[in-house]
């Protein structure tokens, strides 16, 4: 079931943006997690703010695309602690494998269509 608009679908990825950049001084982060989430932070406000959808500034990627970023992003997220090798802190292990599963949850509800129908058709 589709739930989320694009709209709403914005304001997800702005906080989303918002917890990657302060989840490493929260929850005590080593370095190399911190360096990922700060990246992660830079590259998917960098994302939003070029969708095409109500809260994107420039609307250069289609938001059919972005969804399917934050596919592979999520599945990416849940590998990435034992890929690069900090498995061992359970901190940042829990904090990622959570963020790509919330990620995956978010990428099934929205409807990512929604944003080329027109407001009429959408209504």
């Amino acid at each position: 079931m589709k739930i989320l608009n694009p709209r709403v679908h914005g304001y997800v990825d702005y906080l989303l943006v918002a917890v990657f950049l302060l989840a490493p001084t929260l929850l005590g982060m080593s370095s190399t997690p911190s360096v990922i989430s700060y990246a992660l932070a830079a590259i998917h406000f960098t994302e939003t703010i070029l969708t095409a959808f109500p809260l994107g500034l420039v609307k250069l990627i289609p938001f059919t695309l972005h969804g399917a970023s934050e596919f592979v992003v999520s599945i990416a997220l849940v590998a990435l602690p034992w890929v690069v090798g900090f498995a061992s802190d359970t901190t940042a292990r829990n904090f990622y494998v959570a963020s790509g599963v919330l990620i995956f949850v978010v990428w099934l509800i929205t409807d990512y269509k929604a944003a080329e129908r027109p407001a009429m058709a959408r209504a």
